[in-house]
Order: structure tokens, then C-alpha cells, then sequence
């Protein structure tokens, strides 16, 4: 998997929990169009977490035509406490012809050496001919290290990326030159660190805020590409403005949809902010005043409708 914009799709829902297809497909369609052509379903921010089985298919099923339709390879997320229920997925929609899956660790307890490669054994291992990007973080109690991905890589070839959305500067120099066979998708912050440097070379950006202004976000990654720090650093600048004023409006802590709900609702103000229970989004004041400091403070980050 080549460095390029990664950016999930979050999922609409009705007053009664109830998928919403028509905001959804015009935010596949939006995001393809404008943004990138590497789209993600099912991660935190598109509560991959809190989705049943019948949701996940059904939900899955639109995203999948979806993105066939526009020439678009899709990546699933899978995010469960059960590896059998993670595999079953693999198991369904690869014979679909889905090949790229975005997987995390089981989160009850913290896997050990030997139960990390059983993990690794049961998805990677199984399935040789789809493609993974292992999702890092700490709610799965084991933030993997460059060590561990350095013998996780030799093991599986078919481990091609990482979402290490946590490391920045030396911290991501360091795993890049443990893995020279993967790519690593990072923060905004993340590539600002490690701008001009080898570890640039692989490393994609997942884009978070800088998605308020997809021409921005482009801007933002092409900078990092070609090693202009000073643009770089001018741009993650706004970037640091436009992450304050959405804590600010939105509140801290709030679980990953609830600002990133609100960044796509800036695009389009018919989607709707709500969560599945029991987490609870933003709301549509939070919206507006962001949407007016934005346009007050940050004119040129002013968000493209749909």
C-alpha cells in the first residue's frame, strides 16, 4: 500500500438507530471525488465498535457497491472482542471480493507475545490473498512497537500499512526504519514532525481536521510529499487553530464520531451528529459556532459543500 490520504466514512442514523443510505452515499461519493480515493469504513470514528452483525453486512453492502461503482478499492474495519466473529467477516466479505481489512486487537485484556501472534496467525495468516493495515492504539491495551511490527512484517507479507495515529518525530523515524516494507498512516501532527525527513517516504496521512477543506488537505499532504517544510509548517499551524476551536465547540472527551461527524456536517449540514447508544455526538449548535469561526478565522479552510 502506497503513502496517500486515508479518510473514513462515518455512518448517518435516524431517530430510531436506523442506517441512513442517501447522506451516507453522498459522503462515499463526496469524499472519492474530492478528497481521496482511499476510503475506510468501520473504524472508531465509523463505530466499527458498536455495529451487530446485520448492521455491519447491511451497512458493508452499500459502502462495497458504492465504491466499486466509482473505481474505488474499499477497506472494512473490524473492531470486536471475538477474533472468531473478526474472522467469520474476513470470511464473508472476501468471498465478495473485498481484499483490504483494517484490523485492531481484541481489547478485554492485553495479548501477550504469544497470543499476539496467534492474532496475527488467525487474520494475516489466514488470509493470504487479502491485504491488512494494522489500527494501533491504546483502547486494545497493547500499543505495539517498532519491534513488534519489524517480526510481525516478516511473518505475514500480506501486513502492508499501520494507523500509528500516536507517534510523532523520533518515535515515527524509529518505526519506519524497523519496517521498510509497510506503510504507516499518521495524524496531522505526525507527518509535521517527521516533514523533510527519510521517514516521509512511507508515511500516508489519515486525514482527521484537515478534512474541514478537502483542496487544504490536499495541499497539506502534497507539502509533506515534496519536503516543503516551510508550507508544511504554515499549514499544520491552521491545522493546530482549526483542532482548538473543534475541542472547544464540540467538548473533550468525546468518543471519535462525535467530532468527526461534525467535520463531515460541515460539508453537509443534512447529516445527522447522532451516535449509536450510549455515546452521545456533538450537537448542532457546536456546529454552527464552529462553522462560524472557521468562516471568521480561517476563511481559506472554509469547507466545500455537497
Amino acid at each position: 500500500m502506497h503513502p496517500c490520504i486515508l479518510a473514513t466514512c462515518v455512518v448517518p442514523w435516524d431517530e430510531r438507530g436506523v442506517f441512513l443510505v442517501e447522506p451516507f452515499v453522498r459522503q462515499v461519493r463526496s469524499l472519492a471525488g474530492a478528497l481521496t480515493r482511499h476510503l475506510y469504513l468501520f473504524g472508531t470514528a465509523g463505530e466499527g465498535y458498536a455495529v451487530t452483525d446485520r448492521q455491519f453486512d447491511e451497512i458493508a453492502g452499500v459502502f462495497v457497491d458504492e465504491c466499486r461503482t466509482l473505481d474505488v478499492d474499499p477497506m472494512l474495519g473490524l473492531i470486536s472482542l471475538s477474533t472468531t466473529d473478526v474472522v467469520e467477516r474476513i470470511e464473508r466479505w472476501s468471498e465478495r471480493g473485498v481484499r483490504d481489512y483494517q484490523i485492531s486487537l481484541p481489547a478485554w485484556h492485553a495479548l501477550d507475545d504469544a497470543e499476539l501472534a496467534s492474532f496475527f496467525r488467525e487474520t494475516c495468516g489466514r488470509f493470504p490473498n487479502c491485504r491488512f493495515l494494522h489500527y494501533n492504539l491504546l483502547r486494545t491495551k497493547r500499543l505495539l512497537a517498532p519491534d513488534d511490527y519489524a517480526r510481525l512484517a516478516a511473518e505475514h507479507a500480506n501486513l502492508v500499512a499501520t494507523k500509528n495515529t500516536g507517534f510523532k518525530g523520533d518515535e515515527l523515524n524509529a518505526l519506519v526504519a524497523a519496517t521498510p516494507t509497510l506503510t504507516h498512516f499518521v495524524s496531522e501532527r505526525g507527518l509535521a514532525t517527521v516533514a523533510g525527513t527519510k521517514a516521509a517516504e512511507r508515511c500516508g496521512l489519515l486525514t482527521s481536521i484537515s478534512s474541514i477543506s478537502a483542496a487544504r488537505c490536499r495541499e497539506y499532504f502534497a507539502a509533506f510529499q515534496h519536503g516543503d517544510i516551510a508550507q508544511v509548517a504554515s499549514l499544520f499551524a491552521e491545522i493546530e487553530d482549526l483542532t482548538e476551536a473543534l475541542i472547544r465547540h464540540v467538548g473533550k472527551p468525546r468518543i471519535d464520531g462525535a467530532y468527526d461527524k461534525v467535520l463531515w456536517a460541515l460539508h453537509d449540514p443534512s447529516f445527522p451528529l447522532r451516535l449509536l447508544p450510549p455515546y452521545v455526538g456533538g450537537g448542532d449548535e457546536a456546529l454552527g459556532a464552529l462553522r462560524q469561526e472557521i468562516a471568521e478565522r480561517l476563511p481559506s479552510w472554509t469547507p466545500e459543500p455537497v
